[in-house]
């Protein structure tokens, strides 16, 4: 049994959790492997990780194959890490103590996840309305207490995940706006503009 983490690129090479969520079965997804539980019947969990991680790159991946991939180690000075993840534009870095034992469902000091290229995480407080589907999630933000407006986004999504997040969103619906002001105010402050057929 092996750790890892299934990762998707897009188009200029790089990991991508959108392409992750909306893969086709023409694009190729790989699986990186970066740690072992099991080996043969033996549990090696206590080992250190950097025993483990051995024993998955010379006993366990020689038998696999693509679309399979073993995850290296990165070594170097942590700035010039830092800097070439945020040159990159990829979203981070996960350090772990290489003499640390497996801690199973425990989130331990023993490794540490770096954001280094930060997002906005936001809340889906609604959705507009168009051919007896959405047309856009609303999306905004908690400010003080407060949710705020922030954008909508009508990418993404394929007609089969439209009618899924519908029949999901539909029982949620409440009879006020979420916004601390409506939600066209909100999309002409923000020099959105609005559309007299959408729906809140």
């Amino acid at each position: 049994m092996i750790d890892g983490e299934l990762v998707a690129f897009d188009d200029s090479g790089r990991p991508s959790f959108n392409a992750l969520q909306n893969y086709a079965s023409a694009q190729r997804i790989f699986y990186y492997a970066f740690d072992l539980l099991t080996l043969e019947g033996r549990d090696p969990r206590s080992k250190s990780l950097a025993q483990r991680r051995e024993l998955l790159r010379s006993k366990v991946l020689p038998r696999l194959s693509e679309p399979i991939r073993y995850s290296p180690t990165l070594d170097g000075k942590l700035s010039d890490l830092i800097e070439s993840v945020r040159q990159q534009k990829i979203e981070g870095l996960v350090a772990k103590r290489t003499h640390s034992a497996y801690e199973s469902g425990d989130r331990s000091g023993a490794w540490l996840k770096m954001r280094i290229n930060r997002g906005q995480e936001f809340v889906i407080a609604g959705y507009t309305v168009r051919h007896a589907t959405f047309d856009a999630l609303v999306l905004g933000y908690y400010e003080n207490g407060e949710l705020l407006y922030a954008s909508r986004t009508p990418n993404g999504f394929t007609p089969a995940i439209r009618r899924e997040l519908l029949k999901k969103m539909k029982p949620l619906e409440i009879s006020e706006g979420p916004f601390r002001q409506s939600f066209r105010a909100a999309r002409r402050a923000l020099g959105c503009g609005t559309n007299g057929s959408e729906d809140e």
